[in-house]
């Protein structure tokens, strides 16, 4: 599936870094470069959501817990994402975790997901381990 850039505002990165979306997650969703922190891969997969993009959540899904496959929600609209937290998950640490609270808006009723993320950082690559809903 290719990525919907239409759903870009403005070409701004939607993980909301204040940055335009190539020169932020952009780089990290077309393997130009790899996250070098947890927050970073967490914001990255956060705007692959947005953008309908399932082969970079895949492909930054550990492999213990990644499932098969993935089929993204088209009407789904994410809206905003908030860090509330994070442990560890710097460029030489091996695990780290981020808290966060997305806003999404679906079949007219708004939301947000918050979830506790755990990733662990093996071969230089950042992935998603798994998280708990808040």
């Amino acid at each position: 599936m290719t990525p919907d850039f239409s759903r870009l505002r403005n070409g701004a990165c939607p993980c909301l870094s204040g940055e335009q979306y190539e020169d932020c997650c952009g780089r990290f969703h077309g393997g130009e470069t790899e996250a070098p922190t947890a927050e970073q891969l967490m914001r990255s997969r956060y705007s692959a959501f947005v953008v309908l993009h399932p082969e970079y959540l895949l492909r930054t899904w550990h492999a213990s817990t990644r499932p098969a496959s993935m089929e993204l929600d088209a009407d789904m609209q994410w809206r905003r994402l908030d860090i509330l937290g994070k442990s560890k998950g710097g460029p030489l640490d091996t695990t780290g975790t981020v808290d966060f609270a997305a806003h999404y808006r679906s079949d007219g009723e708004r939301g947000v997901q918050r979830e506790h993320s755990r990733f662990v950082r093996e071969d230089k690559r950042w992935y998603y381990v798994d998280g708990d809903v808040l």
